[in-house]
């Protein structure tokens, strides 16, 4: 985690960039024209994926519980997952925060520490290696990145293949066997390594999981990042901007990196954004379409998501009953956030709001 007196250069940096940039930013009157004429139809698919790809999330925890014997209700585990997300993109440390969240929820559903804990890691473990594969296959799709990765895939997979067969063979199974003690004895030194090994070792066993049980939780997995690209994807041809989908899938999988590595503010914003947009302008998209495209992705799965993280937090923290509070919260907070966005807001990561003088003022609607 990087101290706060470099997060501080970082985003001066960032601030004198624009600035001295400035005059080749979008343009943000015209950003807001590409908005507001956006296909209706692709941005109802922007909300559906979106959607979507958290419920995948959520399936993948419940799956896990599930084979450890615990049942959590589907809206519960809906409520759990975008709570956590909430408290992931907003705090500081959020991503500890939600993993404590998260864990102390499993627990109140009858989880034991152990399950928890299992569910927490495996989960991880899961959707980090789909990311992967994801983003391998976007590489393997580009012409221009085909070869590099193809390359890199057959290296990796020939090392893999080289070190089973030397495993067989008495004298470099010792060497190896040495060489991996070796590597965990100076990673238990480490406390963070050690405390996340024994959390391993401990979470062994809690699970009954088959080969039908792998499938499902890979393909919970896969969906959660292909359905949270296609409301990218959706997002860039409401504006009007052809680009296949595997460009939009390394344009998505770049911006997160940027994110993670430039994490100035919560949930990545101004460093993913801004990556975002100039992914899509690489890829052919113009200035103001690109940044219509990337502020309506993020008003729904950042500022959307986080609203509905919210309110589904207050729920279970008030300790009702889900089954029968917590959707029509949700479908209030849903019509509330709909209304809200619709009459005083729309996010770009260049600038506020174009004043009166550019955009008309809504008329209200007529009362019934």
């Amino acid at each position: 985690m990087r101290s706060w007196p470099t997060r501080l250069v970082l985003l001066a940096g960032a601030v004198a960039s624009i600035v001295f940039l400035r005059d080749q930013l979008p343009d943000v009157p015209a950003m807001w024209a590409s908005a507001t004429h956006a296909s209706p139809g692709w941005l109802v698919v922007v909300v559906i994926a979106e959607w979507l790809s958290m419920g995948m999330f959520a399936r993948l925890q419940r799956r896990l519980l599930f084979t450890g014997g615990v049942r959590m209700p589907l809206r519960r585990a809906f409520a759990v997952t975008y709570a956590g997300n909430a408290l992931s993109t907003t705090l500081p440390a959020g991503p500890a925060v939600s993993v404590v969240y998260s864990f102390r929820q499993f627990r109140r559903v009858g989880a034991s520490a152990r399950l928890a804990t299992a569910v927490v890691l495996l989960g991880g473990v899961i959707t980090t290696t789909a990311y992967t594969a994801v983003g391998l296959v976007a590489l393997l799709s580009d012409p221009r990145s085909r070869e590099p990765a193809a390359v890199s895939l057959v290296a990796l997979v020939a090392g893999i293949a080289t070190l089973a067969l030397l495993s067989g063979l008495p004298r470099p199974r010792a060497a190896l066997t040495a060489v991996t003690r070796r590597a965990l004895r100076l990673a238990l030194r480490r406390p963070r390594a050690a405390r996340l090994i024994r959390q391993l070792r401990d979470g062994r066993g809690v699970f009954d999981l088959g080969r039908g049980d792998w499938g499902v939780l890979a393909t919970f997995a896969v969906l959660n990042w292909l359905f949270d690209i296609l409301s990218l994807a959706a997002a860039t041809k409401a504006v009007g901007i052809d680009v296949a989908f595997y460009e939009v899938t390394l344009v998505y999988f770049a911006a997160q990196a940027a994110g993670s590595l430039l994490p100035l503010l919560p949930g990545g914003l101004g460093a993913l954004d801004g990556s975002m947009v100039a992914g899509l302008v690489a890829f052919g998209a113009g200035p103001a379409s690109a940044g219509a495209a990337t502020g309506l992705y993020r008003l729904v799965s950042y500022w959307a998501v986080l609203a509905l993280g919210w309110l589904a937090w207050l729920v279970l923290r008030a300790g009702e009953t889900p089954g029968h509070t917590i959707r029509p919260r949700l479908a209030a907070g849903v019509r509330a956030i709909g209304e809200g966005f619709a009459y005083y807001s729309y996010t770009t990561p260049y600038a506020a709001l174009p004043t009166a003088a550019t955009c008309p003022t809504p008329e209200p609607p007529d009362a019934h």
